[in-house]
């Protein structure tokens, strides 16, 4: 069967079509691009290139609100029933909403970047899913086959008399967001998640990062519930949660930050599941992919 995919853009005048995630980023300071972001960002930009535009820099603000996005998307599915893919969930620290052919609630989405970031700037986004896992090269090669993607990549058509100047990059297990901005971004330059580990972490604390091992494979999705400063801190909350009955906790130490996980899975159905099952005693619990 084929899978479904579903691209959804929203301009000014048109559509086409666990807890608080907000917490589940680091802040936006601290905020940095994985490899499959990188990659998607890189394939936009060489192809404005090939059609003589300049590329767009990528912005940390837009990234985050990216990346809230698609989690929001991914744990909440707000866009499987009247709602879609621009919509919002309200189990979040911003202004929820649903999009459909005949609510068109424009300003939630363009203000979602003053929401959450220094940015203050409207922002316009396109969004992608895929009932399977996403391949970022096959996402924007889709894209190169819609002229609604190719006219808000390229600035042209409806779009012309916009100049892209800032641009972000979220992706998780079934979606995609890039979102765009007319305004260069305030915040500091956007690096990667590697690069940023190699800055806050020494190579003595990289070999002793502790990960979870699960059936001789490391775990991909942790479920968290305390990210601290220090280790001494991390290794305190950690004393605890043993005392009170967790077997597998464990302590992520990753872009300066000490995270406790308190349980960990090689898929985000199994770790949604660990997170429902122990949300009485631990309702603040957000899921972290590694």
């Amino acid at each position: 069967m084929q899978k479904k995919r579903k691209l959804f853009l929203l301009l000014i005048s048109f559509i086409f079509s666990f807890g608080s995630l907000q917490s589940q980023l680091t802040s936006v300071e601290s905020f940095c691009l994985d490899d499959q972001e990188l990659q998607l960002a890189a394939l936009i930009n060489n192809f404005r290139v090939q059609n003589d535009l300049p590329p767009i820099a990528l912005s940390r603000s837009l990234s985050y609100v990216a990346k809230t996005h698609v989690y929001d998307l991914q744990l909440n599915k707000q866009d499987t029933s009247i709602c879609n893919a621009h919509s919002w969930s309200n189990k979040g620290k911003w202004k929820s909403c649903c999009f459909n052919s005949y609510v068109v609630n424009n300003n939630c989405m363009w203000d979602k970047p003053k929401e959450l970031t220094p940015y203050i700037y409207r922002g316009y986004e396109m969004v992608f899913n895929e009932e399977g896992i996403v391949q970022v090269d096959s996402v924007f090669y889709l894209w190169k086959t819609a002229y609604e993607a190719v006219d808000m990549l390229l600035s042209r058509n409806q779009h012309s008399d916009k100049k892209w100047l800032a641009m972000g990059v979220g992706v998780s297990e079934n979606y995609v967001s890039v979102w765009f901005g007319q305004r260069p971004d305030p915040t500091e330059k956007l690096i990667s998640c590697k690069e940023a580990l190699r800055n806050n972490v020494s190579n003595s604390e990289s070999e002793s990062l502790q990960q979870l091992n699960i059936s001789g494979q490391t775990a991909k999705y942790y479920l968290i519930y305390g990210s601290f400063n220090t280790r001494s801190d991390a290794e305190e909350a950690v004393k605890r949660y043993k005392k009170s009955g967790l077997q597998q906790v464990s302590i992520l130490q990753k872009d300066g930050r000490f995270r406790v996980a308190i349980d960990a899975h090689n898929n985000l159905k199994d770790a949604m599941k660990s997170k429902e099952k122990l949300h009485n005693q631990y309702p603040e619990a957000w899921i972290y992919k590694d």
